[in-house]
């Protein structure tokens, strides 16, 4: 049986596959929303559990945001995948996952630049070491 650092790994390196994967069919240059579509449909032929544009709220002393972000995916309930097709990504791109992180108590984040040449080069991989529930 596998640990769960183990378990989660594993999980990321399937979908760091299943991402490999559409970059190599239809390459750079697309919409965000396209390598989205194409990305869930391959998970989910992976036998993996994927929620789109998940909400997540926002609690700030008594104000509760219900909706105050909507996660791109949230892969078997664990992991955070945010999806973008830019030049190139930029350290704002870390910290917005890594407040998806904490707002939502998951520990393990991942964001794939589809507009990079290469995807290894468009890829984050943020773990959340302060990990906690929401609340």
């Amino acid at each position: 049986m596998l640990s769960g650092d183990a378990r989660l790994n594993d999980l990321s390196d399937t979908i760091i596959g299943g991402a490999i994967d559409v970059h190599r069919a239809v390459g750079p240059g697309l919409l965000e929303s396209a390598y989205q579509a194409c990305l869930v449909h391959e998970l989910r032929t992976r036998g993996l559990h994927v929620e789109t544009q998940t909400p997540l709220r926002l609690v700030y002393r008594d104000l509760i945001v219900p909706c105050a972000y909507r996660l791109d995916l949230v892969v078997d309930g664990q992991v955070v995948v945010e999806v973008k097709a830019v030049d190139r990504l930029l350290p704002i791109h870390q910290a917005q996952v890594m407040a998806y992180l904490k707002l939502g108590g998951y520990e393990l984040g991942l964001i794939f630049n589809f507009g990079a040449a290469r995807l290894a080069d468009g890829l984050r991989r943020i773990i959340n070491t302060k990990r906690t529930s929401p609340e």
